[in-house]
């Protein structure tokens, strides 16, 4: 289901969205950088670049900042998130309109990407920032273990899960040579990884900045409902044709996701025979193993606790032991 509207965004939210009716805003708002020369940075025909992209004069981006933002927060349920995707340029008009709202900051993301921005008097640019905030009242979704399970490691052995939930994220844009496209359009993996972990199938994601229709695009394909803004009518009636053909669920058995789901006793409170037991079982196996972080992984299994809590656990006896054996040296 979408709700997609060739109008500027702070009249369509204002005319077509409800107050607190939106699960979740992902949207890539103009750097007002005269995007509209981006191709003599990046060397690229334009002949299948769409015309007609609207770019804000640097003079008005705070205040359009402002604006626009308080219309998120508004159309926002409590607990629901907001990723905006922006440039350096313009970085601290989004964070000043973000600082004038109740919006609650939970991550400052770095998305570095292939085909930088090519210089010689300056290194080359290749990231953007990717501000993460939430509307306080109600805990915000987040699927540590949308993507990823707990206990799945890569080739060196190193969590799969923790690595993906960095702060840094290295996505490529996609590559379209021959194809109709806009100035500059968002992945799908990007797309795709914030919905997996920031919403659930049937959700309401809203784009305020509609541009190449990506997130409309990934939304569909993760049944999640979209509705959304773009005020370039070359833009919005070459893409609503693909939306309009488009399979619900169609990305459902081509996405990531975890093998396995938290484990069952994650964050209960350890009990006086759990610990004791778990003192005993670690003295065992690392007799066997020799080895500190196979052991707690077997551990895991065990107690069907996370890593972490058999770390932080295990750290504790050690520390007791290590005191223990300090003061017996003491004393004698």
């Amino acid at each position: 289901m979408y709700w997609l509207y060739p109008i500027d965004c702070i009249s369509g939210a204002s005319k077509y969205i409800p107050d607190e009716s939106v699960d979740l805003i992902i949207t890539d708002p103009p750097y007002a950088i005269d995007a509209d020369q981006l191709h003599r940075h990046y060397n690229r025909n334009e002949q299948f670049v769409i015309d007609g992209y609207a770019e804000i004069q640097p003079e008005f981006y705070r205040q359009f900042s402002e604006i626009w933002i308080r219309q998120a927060e508004r159309v926002l349920r409590p607990g629901g998130s907001i990723y905006i995707i922006s440039g350096y340029t313009n970085l601290s008009d989004i964070l000043l309109g973000l600082q004038k709202t109740s919006l609650i900051p939970l991550n400052h993301i770095i998305w570095k990407y292939n085909f930088g921005v090519y210089t010689t008097k300056k290194f080359v640019t290749s990231h953007y920032h990717i501000l993460y905030y939430y509307k306080p009242g109600a805990r915000p979704i987040f699927h540590t273990y949308a993507r990823y399970g707990a206990t799945e490691k890569d080739e060196n052995g190193r969590s799969l899960n923790y690595n993906d939930r960095e702060d840094v994220w290295i996505i490529n844009r996609a590559y379209k040579p021959g194809q109709i496209k806009n100035k500059n359009e968002l992945p799908g993996d990007l797309l795709i990884k914030m919905m997996q972990y920031s919403s659930n199938r049937g959700d309401v994601v809203a784009d305020f900045f509609l541009g190449g229709f990506s997130t409309a695009e990934a939304a569909i394909g993760l049944k999640r409902k979209i509705i959304g803004f773009e005020i370039n009518p070359a833009s919005f009636n070459h893409h609503i044709i693909r939306i309009r053909q488009l399979t619900p669920g169609f990305l459902l058995d081509k996405v990531r996701t975890g093998t396995d789901r938290r484990p069952a006793r994650q964050r209960q409170r350890w009990t006086d025979e759990e610990l004791n037991r778990l003192k005993k079982r670690f003295q065992e196996l690392y007799g066997d193993t020799g080895r500190k972080i196979q052991t707690i992984e077997l551990l895991q299994k065990e107690f069907n606790r996370g890593y972490f809590a058999i770390l932080n656990q295990v750290n504790r006896f050690l520390l007791k032991l290590v005191r223990i054996i300090r003061d017996h040296r003491l004393s004698t």
